[in-house]
């Protein structure tokens, strides 16, 4: 009777010296000599390899040769206990099936270090080395804790459209979607192009983001969440900009600015608490990789030790304070008054940068930071307009190495001061008027807030570019794959 395959996940865990099995998985290195090999196999269930002992003389030689880096191989033998240090048992070959070649001298991930920028292009292949297998293995736990949080608050999780005829942050930075004829579109007598004529009738776009249609859900369930991808035509090529990236938006009916911020903070630590208790292989060996990158640095340019940086959020509470108090301190910081900042805070109004969040983060509190109350000017139509008239009841959450990782804020619920604002940003009311609906019928105070999954996700991981912690990164002039 053939023998059940069992991951090498599950034989580390629970296996016994003496039984037999069958494991299939990916060859990692081979090493040995005419008389006995040893052959390092991961099945991608765990960042552990299996060593499987092959007594050379038991096998065919073509065999043998077929067992290079990249090959997938079925083996059948017995458990026992493993001689060398690190593994407490391997494999004793019986016998061994060769289920895919991997010619040594095309196959590109040789046991050698490969450089980031290598792998992502081949980021078909690069799952394969322990660097990837690990931060995709996280990236699952962590879509996994976003569902498993959600629904333990008793949230819906909403399918918002991924085309859409609106542009919810108002940035104009949108990627069309149409069917039309792009050398001989039909035009109007103006020459414009004429969307009557398009599949949907009108000009649609990839969204920019799932919140205006998570509030219609939200003021109808209660509470929902939204978690899909979403787009931005923007022309970055930064480490921290994709054009095509996963959003988690909550939205909540009868939550205001502290409640939506409880929730976030609550949500950030479930998330991190979750991969420290179910990832942990994973993360120690990014700790170490990143640890090994970060060797020849001086000490203060160094980041803080991954788990420990983990932990570190996780037992603090987060920092809160307004706008206002951030400028103040930001003006009055060292490096703004010494002309470091690349962008000088001269008073209120500006819009905060990386490096300002950063400051605040790192340098000034060394904890997370929640900024509220920012000027109306600078953020979006749909926030709460505070009692001052300058302010809206919007928050960022700003977290050390990557600066802003949520953003939200109390939502506008008085149609009136709503639609004020829209006419004063240039939106388009009669577009928007399925939206408007909600404060005409039933309005009730609600709030939201986005994160963005990669950049979690580069948290989590201690990587440095966002392009290493999505599968196939979407980039100006890179949509590989």
């Amino acid at each position: 009777m053939e023998q059940k395959r069992i991951k090498i996940k599950d034989l580390l865990a629970s296996a016994e010296a003496g039984s037999t099995v069958n494991v299939k998985g990916w060859v990692r290195t081979k090493r040995g000599n005419k008389q006995i090999n040893f052959v390092a196999l991961n099945d991608g269930s765990t960042i552990q390899n299996l060593q499987v002992v092959v007594d050379v003389p038991n096998f065919n030689e073509d065999l043998l040769k077929k067992i290079t880096t990249g090959a997938a191989i079925s083996v059948d033998g017995e458990i026992i206990e493993s001689q060398g240090s690190g593994q407490s048992v391997e494999i004793a070959a019986k016998n061994i099936e060769v289920l895919g070649v991997a010619d040594p001298e095309k196959y590109p991930l040789q046991p050698k270090k490969h450089s980031l920028e290598f792998l992502r292009e081949k980021a078909h292949l690069r799952f394969r080395t322990n660097t990837f297998s690990a931060i995709f293995r996280i990236r699952h736990a962590m879509a996994y804790a976003v569902h498993e949080f959600f629904n333990k608050k008793g949230f819906y999780y909403m399918h918002t459209p991924l085309i859409t005829g609106s542009d919810a942050e108002g940035a104009g930075e949108m990627f069309r979607v149409s069917t039309l004829d792009p050398k001989n579109p039909p035009l109007n007598e103006d020459g414009t192009i004429n969307y009557k004529e398009d599949f949907f009738g009108k000009e649609t776009n990839l969204t920019v983001s799932g919140q205006l249609e998570g509030e219609l859900g939200a003021m109808a369930l209660g509470e929902i969440y939204t978690f899909g991808p979403t787009f931005r035509a923007e022309n970055s090529n930064t480490t921290r900009h994709l054009a095509e990236f996963w959003m988690i938006e909550p939205e909540m009916a009868f939550y205001d600015i502290v409640d939506n911020m409880d929730l976030a903070e609550e949500f950030l630590k479930y998330m991190i608490k979750y991969a420290l208790d179910n990832c942990m292989e994973d993360l120690q060996f990014l700790s170490k990789r990143l640890q090994e990158e970060e060797k020849g640095l001086k000490a203060e340019d160094r980041q803080m030790e991954l788990i420990e940086k983990l932990k570190f959020v996780l037992e603090n509470d987060f920092v809160r304070l307004t706008y206002t108090e951030a400028i103040d301190i930001l003006r009055n910081s060292k490096p703004n008054k010494k002309k470091k900042f690349q962008y000088l805070i001269e008073g209120w109004g500006a819009d905060l940068q990386s490096e300002h969040e950063r400051y605040l983060v790192e340098k000034k509190f060394k904890k997370p930071v929640i900024l509220i109350d920012y000027p109306k000017d600078i953020k979006a139509f749909y926030m709460k307009q505070n009692d001052d008239g300058k302010t809206v009841a919007a928050m960022d959450i700003l977290f050390p190495g990557i600066g802003e990782i949520v953003g939200g804020s109390q939502r506008e619920e008085d149609l009136e001061k709503l639609t004020t604002r829209m006419k004063e940003m240039n939106v388009p009311a009669e577009e928007m008027d399925w939206y408007l609906d909600t404060r005409r019928f039933g309005s009730a105070t609600h709030a939201g807030f986005g994160l963005g999954f990669e950049r979690m996700m580069l948290f989590v991981t201690g990587m440095g570019n966002i392009r290493d912690v999505i599968p196939f990164p979407r980039t100006p002039k890179n949509a590989e794959f």
